[in-house]
């Protein structure tokens, strides 16, 4: 029967896995760019960003994310370094690291995912709790405010 050749096509293919690759270019690629090669695949906002200077506190937070890759071991989890850098772009060096986000209140691991090459960290943190409608609060009328215990 039909059913029964296409099962046996299933098995026989292979499954392939799709490799990261952003704006075209494979990771291991994007790995090896020069910056102003990396910097010319960025969107607009982002190539702005990086043409007005990289400052001090964002150096420091990747020469840390260094550090902390490289102390420790093999398939492990690097340790979360904290920031308050929001504003901060992802770029392919910081891919495998765990950075603690701040968003006003505490910090968020966020742990660099290739995906992630080209978005601002605030992205990954949100930093107001989202507004639950449809229940009575302060502000609500008398009648509203009176919830039965049944």
């Amino acid at each position: 029967w039909g059913i029964a050749t296409m099962a046996d096509q299933a098995e026989t293919r292979k499954r392939t896995f799709r490799t990261f690759s952003y704006r075209g270019i494979e990771l291991d690629k994007l790995l090896d760019l020069a910056n102003e090669q990396l910097v010319d695949l960025l969107p607009a906002r982002q190539r702005r960003k990086f043409a007005r200077g990289i400052s001090r506190k964002t150096g420091a937070l990747l020469k840390k994310l260094r550090a902390s890759k490289k102390a420790c071991a093999y398939g492990e989890k690097p340790k979360a370094i904290n920031t308050h850098l929001r504003d901060m772009v992802v770029i392919p060096e910081m891919i495998g690291s765990v950075v603690g986000v701040y968003n006003g209140k505490q910090f968020i691991n966020v742990e660099i995912k290739p995906e992630m090459v080209g978005h601002y960290l605030a992205e990954f943190s949100i930093s107001y709790k989202p507004v639950r409608h449809g229940k009575p609060g302060i502000g609500a009328s008398g009648a509203s405010k009176f919830v039965p215990l049944k």
